[in-house]
């Protein structure tokens, strides 16, 4: 049966259905943390929200994990493949293998369609990250696999609800094969129902203004992003831009990961994002998959854009992307791929180092690299098990105009740290330290901001621990003579870790982390020595470190002796 024709849009009622379905997803989004059980996902907010149209577009997202949501189109690919004409009112589908439109095993994709009569009107996805989906060890999440088989269960798109009732097969399946069945099941409860919320919504939308109405406007979001997108890109330098960072390594040799990018700047106001040169899949598991890849990539371009561009697929049509296949940012199965999201936090540092020369005025310095992930798997006294999947999440670079900023997620994330008081009330852990590191933030004009320590007391007999954290062979860079951020480091009854290890902790041991600091922008002479003492005030920049990097002298009361800064900088200066 041919589709309705769509009406005219009015400016009016097309803002007010934008504006609605910002409001619906967001509130999809708000489900989600206020029914989930675990608190990677409450406490955490490791998960993301999205609508996308009837052909499996993106057309709104809510304000959580913006690295997820560029991956959703391989994702409705995969879905619509194998589900096409086959769903129903009440029906969700989930999956999450990286080789069928997925990231990585633990975030856990639940689409629901939404009906106008027999025709899909539009689906609601929901991603949440589950404490543990099995494999080799708790968590699901070891930076040391070699192969997509350890990592955990895989799940090809299955609908996993019919009519509203979980399949009691794979509910079973899924409960035997995790750790933590009623956290895990208890999530993907969570997920449906705010995917319901969705669909009620989006049926009340229609209600109002027509199912074909509502499929205009859903048209009119995308070509208006799009147009937004290519008029904005339009406006920078034509050319091609170079840049390469590093991971420290795979965790399995010393060797450097490279990553580099050559973004095109083309005359039609689209960009061609080519990132060959960049180092071949790596035997352990931060390879990334290319749909993980391209969410990066456009993730780190939305961040140079105009704040009032709608978030959604509008964007993705003037970014292509192409990534050698083979590579760590397109692997051929059976790579292992379990810590991509810090291969994927090192594409957005690398877009950045490209972007920064394109539009200085906007783009930072590099953060922290990303958050670093401390987990520990055991059990209680009782035998029962516990599994803590922290995210240290640190700060960013010095911006262009304004400092770095510091006890902050990292732009592609909007994660929270896990409070102390849920970490300790729930598992076998004291969290001994948790401050800001002194003298980390990169000096510059703008200084970065500064890393955060965290320390890990276990309470447990025992506890398999797996780290992934890196920047501490590579620091993230300055721009604009900005300096480097310092670099992380980790400890164990204080001897040093590598940056990603899978070891047994004992009872008592102390896990100590330091993470990276962000980049600094600007030379660090030009910084006002006022801001200088302010920092040395609030114990962020040490009086040595002031008088080393900045060229400030204080007196004894705290304030800039002026002459001897001066003369410190006139010295200083001569020797640049």
């Amino acid at each position: 049966m041919p589709e309705a024709p769509m009406p005219p849009q009015d400016p009016i009622t097309f803002a007010v259905v934008k504006n609605a379905m910002d409001a619906i997803v967001d509130e999809v989004a708000y489900t989600v943390l206020r029914t989930a059980r675990s608190e990677i996902v409450k406490d955490v907010m490791d998960y993301s929200a999205a609508i996308c149209d009837a052909k499996g577009e993106m057309v709104a997202q809510a304000k959580t994990i913006a690295q997820h949501l560029g991956a959703i189109p391989e994702a409705m690919a995969a879905v619509q493949a194998r589900w096409a004409g086959r769903l129903a009112p009440g029906d969700a589908v989930i999956m999450n293998d990286p080789y069928s439109g997925g990231m990585h095993l633990p975030d856990i994709f639940m689409i629901l369609p939404v009906f106008d009569g027999d025709a899909v009107l539009a689906w609601v996805v929901v991603i949440c990250h589950h404490t543990d989906v099995g494999g080799r060890v708790p968590g699901s999440n070891a930076a040391d696999s070699t192969e997509i088989y350890q990592e955990g269960l895989r799940i090809p798109p299955l609908r996993l609800f019919q009519a509203g009732r979980m399949d009691e097969a794979l509910e079973a399946l899924i409960g035997l094969n995790v750790r933590v069945p009623d956290r895990v099941l208890g999530d993907l409860r969570a997920q449906y129902a705010a995917c319901q919320v969705g669909a009620w919504e989006i049926g009340r939308l229609a209600a109002r203004y027509g199912a074909a109405g509502l499929r205009g406007h859903f048209a009119a979001l995308l070509d208006y992003a799009e147009r937004m997108t290519r008029a904005e890109i339009a406006t920078w330098p034509q050319g091609t831009w170079h840049f390469t960072d590093h991971i420290d390594s795979d965790g399995l040799s010393d060797d450097p990961v490279p990553l580099s990018v050559a973004v095109m700047v083309r005359g039609d106001g689209t960009l061609l994002v080519d990132w060959a040169g960049s180092s071949p899949q790596v035997r352990a598991a931060i390879n990334s998959t290319l749909s993980f890849t391209k969410s990066n990539t456009f993730l780190s371009v939305r961040c140079a854009l105009r704040g009032d561009i709608p978030n959604n697929a509008g964007v993705f049509r003037c970014v292509e992307v192409v990534a050698p296949e083979g590579s760590v940012l397109n692997p051929r199965s059976p790579a292992s791929v379990a810590a991509r999201a810090l291969t994927g936090y090192r594409v957005m540092d690398t877009m950045f180092g490209a972007l920064a020369q394109i539009v200085p005025q906007i783009v930072p310095a590099a953060g922290e690299g990303g958050n670093t992930v401390v987990c520990l798997g055991g059990r209680h006294s009782d035998n029962t098990p516990f599994i803590i999947v922290d995210m240290i999440s640190g700060c960013w670079g010095g911006r262009p105009d304004q400092d770095g900023i510091e006890a902050i997620t990292n732009p592609s994330q909007n994660l929270s740290n896990t409070p102390v008081e849920v970490l300790e009330r729930q598992h076998p852990v004291r969290i001994e330290e948790y401050a800001l590191v002194p003298d980390s933030g990169g000096p510059g004009r703008f200084r970065g901001g500064l890393g955060l320590a965290r320390s890990y007391r276990l309470l447990a007999e025992e506890a398999v621990l797996q780290l992934r954290a890196d920047r501490l062979r590579f620091p993230p860079y300055g721009l604009d003579g900005g300096l480097p951020g310092g670099a992380s480091g980790n400890w164990l009854d204080g001897q040093a870790l590598p940056g990603k290890v899978t070891m047994t902790m004992r009872r008592g041991q102390v896990l100590r982390h330091h993470q990276a600091g962000g980049g600094g922008h600007g030379g660090p002479l030009a910084r006002d020595p006022a801001a200088v003492a302010r920092d040395v005030w609030n114990g962020k920049v040490s009086a040595a470190a002031a008088r080393a990097r900045y060229g400030v002298a204080l007196a004894a009361d705290g304030r800039v002796d002026a002459a001897a800064t001066a003369a410190l900088r006139a010295a200083a200066g001569g020797r640049e």
